[in-house]
C-alpha cells in the first residue's frame, strides 16, 4: 500500500488563517531589525535583542517576537539610542533608502543622539596620542601605574 499523504485542508487546523492586512499582518523582531537596516546580520540582531539593548514599550524581548505597524521600539546600538516607530512592515532586506521607510525616529530621537554624539566628539579630542612608542623605562612606570591598584 503507498505511503497516505497528508490532507491540505488539515494544514491550518487550530490556527486562524493568517491576516494578510497591513494592520493584522506582523514579521519576526529579528527579521524586521535586519531588513530596516539596524544591524548587518540577522545573529546580530537576536544577540542584541537578548542583550536587552531592543525594547518595545520598554518591555524586554525575544527575538521571534511579532512586530506591528505603530510599535515603538527603543534601540542601543553602538553607544547610539534611537527611538522609532515602525511604519512599514519587511521580511526581506532591501536597499537603504527602502530600509529607511521602515520607521520613523522621533524628532528627539535625533536631538539626543546627535548631543550624545558631539559630546562623545569633544571627548576624543583631549587625547593625545604618543608620537613613539614606549621605550623599556616607560613601559615599567605604565606597568608601576597598574599594578597600584593590585596592593
Amino acid at each position: 500500500m503507498p505511503p497516505r499523504l497528508p490532507d491540505p485542508s488539515a494544514a491550518h487546523q487550530g490556527r486562524p488563517p493568517e491576516d494578510k492586512t497591513a494592520e493584522g499582518r506582523a514579521v519576526r523582531l529579528d527579521l524586521w531589525l535586519w531588513a530596516a537596516r539596524f544591524f548587518k546580520t540577522r545573529a546580530l540582531a537576536k544577540k542584541a535583542i537578548e542583550l536587552g539593548q531592543v525594547r518595545i514599550d520598554g518591555q524586554p524581548l525575544k527575538p521571534s517576537r511579532p512586530v506591528r505597524v505603530g510599535q515603538q521600539l527603543q534601540i542601543e546600538r553602538a553607544g547610539e539610542r534611537y527611538a522609532i516607530e515602525v511604519r512599514e512592515l519587511a521580511e526581506q532586506r532591501g536597499p537603504a533608502s527602502a530600509a529607511q521607510r521602515l520607521y520613523s525616529e522621533s524628532e528627539a530621537s535625533i536631538a539626543a543622539r546627535l548631543a550624545e554624539r558631539e559630546k562623545r566628539r569633544f571627548e576624543a579630542q583631549g587625547y593625545q596620542p604618543p608620537e613613539t612608542r614606549p621605550n623599556k623605562r616607560q613601559r615599567r612606570l605604565i606597568q608601576a601605574l597598574g599594578d597600584l591598584d593590585a596592593s
